[in-house]
């Protein structure tokens, strides 16, 4: 083979190995960068279900949550309230009504306790409200969504606001809420009205803060209600989340 010829080849062959090198690095960093993604991915994916599990409150006891929600009932409505009780995908019901109330520990925030018993009205208007919440973060939907797709279904009118007075009695002494700035604390027993788009403006009153004898919970939104403190009650159904009902199922 001449000079000329393999000089000609060398020539040839340089660029194709240069430009396989090129590519062999450039599909390095291409699979380098792949890797970090899926890495990064993964930890987001993670994150998120670790923020999804944080806005789950702990499964409480089944008798004791019977027991607790029973507890904001009047005694002599206690006996006959539907109850619901809250699993991993939500709340269930455990016992159907008899006079139309219903008894539920509620939990506007994962760590809130709330003990409910309310009236026909509110189970047709308030507790679907309750159920769909608790049925959202069981999805691990984060406090903002849960917060629009509430507003939404509003919107639409496939959750409704009271149509007339009613109430919803929180007369536990083991109540845990939030507070005006959404801090939670103790709050003594209690008795609720129905009064959607009302203000505290409207009551003259400052506020929870302000400590008048009532004030307004929810405020300007369509389940607003008028919060009355009352002194605690001591009958059969009061301070007894320790205990289970006798005609609990």
């Amino acid at each position: 083979m001449s000079e000329f010829a393999f000089s000609t080849r060398r020539q040839l062959r340089g660029p194709g190995v240069a430009l396989g090198t090129t590519l062999n690095a450039l599909m390095r960093t291409c699979l380098f960068g792949l890797a970090a993604l899926i890495a990064v991915g993964a930890f987001a994916a993670a994150e998120s279900t670790q923020g999804a599990v944080s806005q789950r409150q702990p499964l409480m006891d089944r008798q004791k949550e019977i027991a607790l929600a029973l507890s904001a009932c009047p005694p002599t409505v206690a006996s006959k309230a539907a109850v619901y009780v809250l699993d991993d995908s939500g709340y269930v019901k455990v016992r159907d009504s008899q006079n139309g109330f219903t008894a539920i520990v509620q939990h506007s925030q994962p760590s809130a306790r709330e003990p409910q018993c309310m009236d026909a009205q509110g189970a047709r208007t308030l507790l679907p409200r309750m159920l769909k919440v608790a049925e959202l973060r069981a999805q691990g939907k984060n406090p903002e969504e849960i917060k629009r797709l509430v507003a939404d279904a509003f919107a639409k009118g496939v959750l409704q606001p009271p149509t007339r007075p009613g109430v919803d009695y929180m007369l536990s002494t083991e109540n845990v809420v939030p507070d005006d700035k959404g801090v939670l604390a103790p709050f003594p027993p209690h008795v609720m009205f129905y009064a959607p788009y009302l203000t505290n403006a409207d009551l003259g009153s400052d506020g929870q803060a302000g400590g008048g004898p009532a004030f307004v919970a929810g405020e300007g939104t369509a389940y607003a209600l008028i919060i009355v403190p009352v002194g605690a009650h001591t009958g059969p159904a009061h301070g007894m989340a320790d205990k289970r009902p006798a005609d609990a199922q």
